[in-house]
């Protein structure tokens, strides 16, 4: 698994959103057991109070449970994780339209161009 963080914003922040990124795209299935802190700071090379940080926040949210004696669980709460799909779909939407923008393509033309794309990966 690549954590790829960087400096320029909160470790803390960019760990949930790795996490989140893994269980919407299916590496952590509904009511699976996450890796224990310790092991998951070892792989994304941080302080493990970092990554406590992170998943107290990520269960703050709903989208991990703690289970006393056995870890930490991801959320079968399907209508959440199929919410949290789509937002994080919109904010990837959102950012792209705005990189093209910065390039100097109109709305229009990135569609176009999003047409083209999709036909030729057909």
């Amino acid at each position: 698994m690549s954590w790829d963080l960087s400096n320029d914003r909160p470790i803390y922040l960019q760990l949930m959103e790795k996490i989140q990124q893994d269980i919407v795209s299916g590496v952590y299935q509904p009511g699976d057991r996450l890796p224990s802190v310790r092991e998951l700071a070892l792989d994304a090379a941080v302080n493990p109070n970092t990554m406590q940080k992170a998943l107290s926040e990520l269960e703050r949210t709903g989208l991990v449970y703690s289970q006393r004696t056995s870890g930490r669980f991801i959320t079968e709460d399907e209508k959440m994780l199929k919410e949290l799909k789509s937002q994080l779909a919109q904010e990837h939407i959102r950012d792209f339209f705005e990189k093209m923008r910065q390039l100097g393509f109109p709305q229009e033309e990135t569609l176009a161009l999003i047409q083209e794309a999709i036909k030729e990966e057909q």
